[in-house]
């Protein structure tokens, strides 16, 4: 290496042309060209990336690894990533081809070869996830998942509430780490723009001027799909330049040292808070989409060996040398030095301890906070006073008190804000919600705190689900459960999954509030679904269902102070009935999950029970008392997890029981409470378990269609009679 060569005037003549913008201003900064230091660090850590695929190649060739997926052709443009982004600092939302960038920000080979062999001392995930999903709780990489796209709307969220964070004071007292200029950074490849979350994602990050850095890894394949078939136009980028705010660059990512200043460029946008910006990397993909693929099936040889002349890591070590940066020995020694290290480590990897068999369910739930213990128990000494209210009333007023104790606390959805335009607050009622449920929040705590989002129900749950990973405590709302489903890939693959597949490295406790169910004459098809058990068989997801505004409130505060993800189901036709109504229990009244209420006492038979079937079954069991029938009644009031205690008691008392519910019979909740009884609790059983549920159909708009389809209380009633005459 000639070490007296001004490395500032060498760089210089490497440069190419000038990366193509758009017409979005960037704010520059003048930056030095980088030494010879720097230019052979980012040589090591490409190459590096580079053994370490060819070594898990190598070892799931012996079956020694269960599978692999390479960075291979990105090594260029992540190392650039990694050098201008701050590790601990930042904020990394990486998908599986990052690992140059992983590299560089300081995860260490060994760590990633013990993700290759499922180690449990894996960072990444403590051997619950595949290769190359990138999580370092140390580092800021925020936990991965195999869906793509998933992790764009979290992107969006984290830095959202660094955004939110500088706007609310009462926060600096409650969390720490937020920095003035951080950045979020988050990848994808060019397949995943297709998906919906990702302009999405684009569309708030733009609207809030977020400083999320988007790279866009365009390897030309999204597997065996070309670019031309999954995007208009063939360019991404073209398609997304007129998003405001967004600081489009356009690079060849296989150029270390354009890529270096195009990215550079990038991060200054966002960190001097223009909004954000994207970056459309031009890179190659030598190497198949993974071990599980074969690209000579659908790629021609002519086409493989064009690409291979753009190989990042020949191209630069060529350069490198040409340049007299270093010269060939010297390269070599780098080279010598990896892949000892690689070895080394692989080594090290393959005699690490695997994860034992009886950790499988750690970490489903907090392991901190037990929802379910005596701590959220204050029932018993429960002091009610003032006026009766509503389910409405008193979940409002648990949402407010629970705001003004907690600044943690954002509320946001469709409709939820009194009024978005705040300039018309003071000449208008305001809305807070289709049911007006939020009713006034935004007005007694601003805007930053209480906002309507887009009407996309995946953009309100990653978002929220990334904000609750910076410390935030989302309650969020769904506006009815019939349009829950957009958002099922970001409830069930990732806050669901976040704190068991990263091994307790990260959580998203947050809260979504859902208006379900049916009897409302005329909610039709689409306003009165009740499919709970979508949700109620997701691990990590616990699910309440009140039935009472008392226990409605008591319910949601526990939700709210617990550490895990809450599904929480508010029944439509609940919301303003006179005979749930409940005088105010103080505002620290809470309900543990999985404790059942015994709505009624009897002795003849036992119904199970949740939601707006109770009060059907309460009429129904009058009824048949008049005939002598004693009937008791369970409200379960928790559906994840459930009080099997008060199930068993009431069994082993009444060996009779029927299991009621709004959602159809087939493969409904009450499917697993009948074959649990039936396994655990044969013995005490004076008949068969009998179920009294809605039609397998949907709820049809006509009012006598809808009391055909949906269960009454003469349809409790019936079961009761036949089952006492079993």
């Amino acid at each position: 290496m000639n070490a007296d060569m001004n490395s500032d005037t060498k760089v210089l003549r490497l440069v190419r042309k000038p990366a193509e913008s758009s017409t979005t201003e960037a704010t520059h900064e003048t930056h030095e060209w980088p030494d010879n230091k720097l230019l052979l660090e980012m040589y090591r850590t490409m190459y590096l990336s580079r053994r370490l695929d060819d070594k898990e190649i190598q070892l799931k060739g012996q079956n020694r690894i269960f599978f692999q997926i390479s960075g291979a052709g990105h090594e260029a443009i992540l190392t650039a990533a990694g050098m201008v982004l701050k590790p601990s600092y930042d904020w990394f939302y990486p998908y599986y081809r990052d690992r140059a960038l992983c590299l560089q920000l300081g995860m260490t080979p060994l760590e990633q070869l013990l993700s290759a062999v499922g180690a449990e001392a894996d960072p990444n995930s403590h051997g619950r996830q595949m290769p190359s999903h990138w999580g370092h709780s140390k580092l800021n990489i925020v936990s991965q998942s195999s869906p793509t796209g998933t992790q764009l709307l979290q992107a969006v969220g984290c830095a959202e509430a660094s955004y939110r964070f500088q706007l609310i004071p009462e926060l600096q007292k409650r969390i720490s780490g937020f920095k003035k200029d951080e950045v979020t950074y988050v990848s994808l490849g060019d397949g995943t723009s297709s998906e919906g979350e990702f302009w999405e994602s684009l569309n708030t990050a733009s609207n809030l001027k977020l400083p999320v850095v988007f790279l866009v890894e365009d390897n030309g394949y999204a597997i065996s799909v070309p670019v031309e078939v999954q995007t208009a136009g063939g360019d991404v980028s073209h398609l997304v330049e007129n998003f405001p705010s967004l600081y489009v660059q356009r690079c060849d990512g296989t150029d270390a040292i354009e890529s270096l200043e195009t990215m550079r460029r990038a991060v200054d946008y966002c960190r001097h808070r223009n909004g954000p910006a994207l970056v459309h990397a031009k890179v190659i993909r030598p190497y198949s989409h993974s071990l599980s693929d074969d690209e000579k099936l659908y790629r021609p040889n002519e086409e493989r060996a064009s690409e291979a002349e753009r190989d990042p890591v020949k191209r630069f070590g060529a350069l490198l040398i040409d340049e007299g940066v270093i010269d060939q020995e010297g390269l070599q020694r780098i080279k010598d030095q990896v892949d000892r290290e690689v070895n080394e480590a692989a080594d090290i990897a393959l005699g690490s301890a695997q994860p034992l068999r009886e950790t499988a369910t750690q970490y489903i739930f907090s392991p901190d906070v037990d929802p379910t213990s005596k701590q959220f128990d204050t029932e018993a000494h429960v002091q009610l006073s003032g006026n009766t209210g509503t389910m409405v009333d008193l979940i409002n007023r648990c949402l407010d008190t629970e705001m003004a104790r907690d600044p943690r606390i954002v509320v946001f959805g469709e409709d939820v804000a009194d009024c978005s335009r705040e300039q018309y607050l003071d000449s208008v009622k305001g809305k807070g919600g289709v049911f007006k449920v939020t009713a006034n929040l935004q007005r007694k705590y601003g805007s930053v705190r209480v906002f309507n989002s887009p009407l996309a129900e995946a953009n309100i749950v990653g978002r929220a689900i990334g904000m609750a990973t910076r410390g935030l405590k989302p309650v969020v709302e769904i506006q009815f459960f019939d349009y829950i489903w957009p958002a099922m890939h970001q409830i069930r693959n990732e806050l669901a999954l976040l704190r068991w597949r990263s091994g307790n490295e990260w959580k998203a406790p947050l809260v979504i509030r859902v208006p379900i169910g049916g009897y409302l004459k005329g909610g039709a098809v689409y306003h009165s679904q009740s499919g709970v058990t979508m949700f109620t068989q997701i691990p990590g997801l616990r699910v309440i269902y009140p039935s009472n505004a008392l226990d409605g409130n008591g319910l949601l505060r526990t939700a709210i102070r617990c550490d895990d993800p809450v599904l929480f189901l508010e029944h439509k036709h609940l919301y303003r009935q006179a005979y749930n109504k409940s005088q105010y229990p103080g505002d620290d009244f809470m309900i543990p999950f999985a404790k059942a209420k015994k709505v009624r006492e009897g002795r003849d038979l036992s119904i199970i029970t949740y939601g707006a079937l109770v009060q059907r079954s309460v009429v129904a069991a009058r009824q048949m008392e008049q005939e002598g029938v004693s009937v008791e009644i369970i409200d379960l009031r928790s559906l994840v997890p459930f009080d099997w205690d008060a199930i068993v008691e009431t069994v082993k008392k009444t060996n009779r029981v029927i299991v009621a519910h709004e959602d159809s019979l087939s493969f409904g909740y009450g499917s697993e409470i009948a074959a649990r009884i039936s396994d655990e609790l044969f013995e005490y059983l004076d008949a068969p378990v009998k179920r009294v549920c809605a039609l397998d159909t949907f709820v049809a708009y006509a009012p006598q269609l809808e009391d055909a389809i949906l269960p009454q209380a003469a349809d409790v009633a019936k079961a009761i009679a036949e089952l006492k005459a079993y």
